[in-house]
């Protein structure tokens, strides 16, 4: 996916310049990669907003022009303050058409896993992996098929499938989802099985006879009989 965004040159920089810029709805960020000297830019904040809301989240090729001149580049680094609802800066990668590139991408869930429907449950060990591929060929994401797993099964880094021109670089012995027993479950389960303790029954209280006599506290005037 590739969007068009303008950007501006921003020769003041600091913390106190960058409230400023945001305080004019604008966003600081800064442009670096291949072939270009770090040039510290803004954007328009509801320009930001706009192009993330078209991509839906996922990684994109932006033409992103400063001072008249293009840049394809690649937003990286985003930074949201999401008590106020705003973007704090912004990094964007400069990158070439035909040069491979590398970055973070989204693993996202795709098909219904048996376990889960026996009464199992989704824990989540990767969020994103690693990819190295071409601009061009950048994926929305990857897609972490659940149809085949039951309780007990793990999908790994090795079992997904990238897009045509992708290569992931995450370790392959790496877990990236689990299909387990809920806790509570585990605990019934682990109770019903041969050899399981039953818990030890509460030793009754005993009786008043069995009761021996305290001695009797001293008076706090300390006299003896």
């Amino acid at each position: 996916m590739e969007a068009k965004l303008v950007a501006e040159r921003r020769e003041a920089t600091g913390k106190g310049a960058a409230r400023r810029l945001r305080a004019r709805g604008r966003v600081p960020g800064i442009l670096y990669g291949h072939g270009v000297e770090p040039i510290p830019i803004s954007v328009g904040s509801l320009d930001l907003l706009h192009l993330f809301h078209a991509s839906h989240g996922a990684t994109m090729l932006v033409d992103l022009v400063v001072d008249g001149e293009s840049h394809l580049a690649i937003p990286r680094e985003v930074q949201r303050d999401h008590i106020h609802a705003r973007f704090v800066h912004v990094d964007f990668l400069a990158v070439r058409r035909d040069e491979r590139v590398r970055l973070s991408v989204e693993v996202h869930e795709t098909g219904e896993s048996p376990g889960v429907k026996a009464g199992g449950v989704i824990e989540h060990h990767l969020r994103e992996v690693e990819v190295e591929c071409l601009p061009t060929d950048v994926p929305e994401e990857i897609l972490a098929d659940l149809s085949s797993l039951q309780i007990g099964d793990m999908l790994r880094v090795g079992d997904l499938v990238p897009p045509k021109g992708v290569a992931i670089l995450t370790d392959p012995e790496a877990p990236v989802i689990s299909i387990i027993t809920p806790a509570a479950l585990r605990t019934e389960v682990d109770l019903t099985m041969p050899g399981a303790e039953a818990p030890a029954a509460e030793a009754p209280a005993p009786s008043a006879a069995e009761v021996a006599p305290a001695e009797e506290a001293p008076s706090e005037g300390g006299g003896g009989a």
